[in-house]
């Protein structure tokens, strides 16, 4: 579900365009047409989606899907999903969504649920083991700090939020079949959420000012949710990831959750917890008062030099605890 290090295609280079290259539009305008879906879109989204369900290591818990769904669209779905009403097949199933918001997004994602669904209905999940990052486990790779430190990139936070989730929902130039779960409607919440200062967004800029890469998430107390990245150079995503783990980190948040495993988090230092341990974190106040991150928009306190030099200490104690 989380990307890292990809490189978009030319679709995904028009959205991440800077805001300075558009014919000037109202805010409403240029989101309409950012985060339009063509009709072969549409169609090639529903025919990966169905193929998708049916692969061999998905097709087993399809049936129980369609039956779980069906009986909670009998009951008028689901508003925001209870820890304790999940199935475990599909792992983890929490109904489907109905009348979802901003407000019923964050309300679920405090609960550990994130809406997602590749074709029909949004639908919301959480996970039995969770993939998370505690910053004193991360690993920036030796190379990846070599060409933080000489790389004629900056880094910024919030600046073309708009951009990065339509980048992150672009086909990949190696495979222009890739299916993408980042719909128009994932778009609009993610950006009211944004607007009401919940998501937030990092990019990554070349010497000409273009944008190169980037990834957005949701910070929910004290536990950022990392959606999606993208990359239209080398390692320009994990370069801005390191950024943001660093603030967040500084701004004493427990963990970054990925959600599910992929080898290249997994080499950077996150790991599988159970469900009951995150959430635990998600529901651990004291850290989240001590936190000095705010609702709002958020600015880059340290470039990419200074990044590249961090060296996570250990924690003392267990910060799950």
């Amino acid at each position: 579900m989380l990307s890292h290090d990809t490189v978009s295609s030319p679709a995904a280079r028009d959205a991440a365009a800077t805001a300075a290259d558009r014919v000037p539009q109202t805010l409403a305008e240029r989101r309409a047409a950012l985060f339009r879906e063509s009709w072969n879109g549409w169609a090639q989204r529903w025919l990966l989606g169905s193929a998708y369900a049916l692969k061999p290591d998905t097709i087993r818990d399809t049936p129980h899907l369609l039956y779980r769904a069906a009986l909670d669209l009998l009951r008028g779905g689901t508003r925001v999903p209870e820890r304790d009403r999940t199935w475990p097949r599909p792992d983890t199933f929490g109904g489907v969504c109905r009348t979802i918001s901003p407000e019923t997004v964050l309300a679920a994602a405090r609960a550990g649920f994130f809406p997602w669904c590749h074709c029909g209905p949004l639908k919301w999940w959480t996970r039995e083991k969770r993939m998370v990052l505690f910053f004193n486990e991360y690993h920036i790779a030796k190379r990846l700090r070599r060409d933080m430190k000489k790389a004629p990139y900056r880094v910024t936070f919030d600046q073309a939020f708009d951009e990065v989730i339509a980048a992150c929902a672009g086909r990949r130039s190696y495979n222009r079949h890739a299916l993408t779960w980042i719909t128009p409607k994932i778009m609009a919440l993610y950006t009211e959420l944004f607007d009401q200062g919940h998501a937030h967004s990092f990019e990554v800029w070349d010497a000409e000012g273009k944008l190169v890469g980037g990834g957005y998430g949701l910070a929910v107390g004290p536990v950022f949710m990392t959606e999606s990245q993208f990359s239209l150079a080398p390692n320009t995503s994990k370069m801005g990831f390191a950024v943001l783990n660093y603030h967040l980190a500084k701004w004493g948040f427990l963990a970054n959750d990925g959600k599910d495993f992929t080898p290249t988090i997994d080499a950077m230092g996150f790991r599988a917890i159970p469900r009951a341990e995150f959430d635990a974190l998600l529901d651990n106040r004291d850290a989240e008062a001590k936190m000095t991150a705010k609702t709002g928009r958020w600015s880059v306190e340290a470039d990419m030099a200074t990044v590249a030099s961090w060296q996570p200490a250990p924690a003392k104690d267990n910060i799950a605890a």
